[in-house]
């Protein structure tokens, strides 16, 4: 293999040495003495198309060495990062949407009902036109840490999709989803936001819809979810829009 002038990615272990003049794949073995503590692992075109790639090459080393416990150590604990990872929202850190399908798909019914509330931040495009991109992910990694306070136990927050968020909360009446949808309402909009400008604004409006004990259909949960969503924007935004008896309720603020 002709590696002349091919960009690289160093791994770095302190307690194991290989040779630093070759490309080490699983299977190849260690034959000189020229020992040094960086491996020379692929180049990064093929890091990036299979990034479990270099996981695999210091497991063959360690497994070349004998270290097979090591070897299988290190292969299982790159699996389960790159799993969380792939269920994570690289910007924000919660989940991402496919956490969010894969833990609704995952349960068919609903013990004790389950609330779905989605959360759009209001006029999220003026944060970006008005102070920037980096301003707007700010803005972002924050409202979710604002939105994870005071979640319930087993409830979570998951990235819905650019500015808009899902949180689910599993196990809780009527009564109490409102008042944590409520209360994350709350929280943003009396948030101050200093690195923006003195007495700027940042509101969330937010649409509930609960499923009471039973099958749960999540599709049409989303859908009147998102309704109930809209409802809290036409209202005139900073609200949280929810059904009581068929009938649409409004908990508004105003900006």
């Amino acid at each position: 293999m002709d590696t002349t002038n091919r960009p690289h990615v160093l791994v770095r272990l302190s307690d194991l040495r290989v040779p630093s003049d070759r490309w080490l794949k699983p299977g190849n073995e260690p034959d000189d003495k020229n020992w040094v503590t960086d491996i020379e692992v692929m180049s990064q075109q093929e890091a990036l198309a299979d990034p479990f790639g270099p996981h695999e090459s210091i497991a063959g080393v360690l497994a070349a060495q004998g270290e097979w416990r090591q070897a299988y150590e290190h292969l299982r604990t790159a699996l389960d990062r790159a799993r969380e990872e792939s269920l994570r929202d690289a910007l924000t850190a919660t989940y991402n949407r496919r956490f969010l399908d894969l833990w609704l798909a995952s349960r068919p019914r609903a013990v004790n009902g389950l609330a779905l509330a989605l959360v759009d931040l209001d006029l999220f495009k003026r944060i970006n036109d008005t102070f920037g991109h980096p301003a707007g992910d700010h803005v972002l990694r924050r409202t979710v840490s604002l939105l994870r306070d005071g979640l319930p136990p087993g409830g979570f927050c998951a990235r819905y999709g650019g500015e808009e968020f899902a949180l689910v909360l599993p196990g809780v009446p009527p009564g109490t989803a409102l008042g944590v949808a409520e209360r994350a309402r709350d929280r943003v909009a009396r948030h101050s936001w200093p690195e923006l400008a003195t007495g700027f604004a940042v509101t969330v409006s937010i649409g509930l819809a609960y499923q009471p004990s039973g099958r749960v259909d999540v599709p049409h949960q989303l859908k009147q979810a998102d309704r109930l969503l809209y409802a809290a924007k036409h209202a005139g935004r900073n609200a949280v829009a929810y059904r009581e008896r068929g009938d649409i309720r409004i908990v508004a603020h105003g900006r």
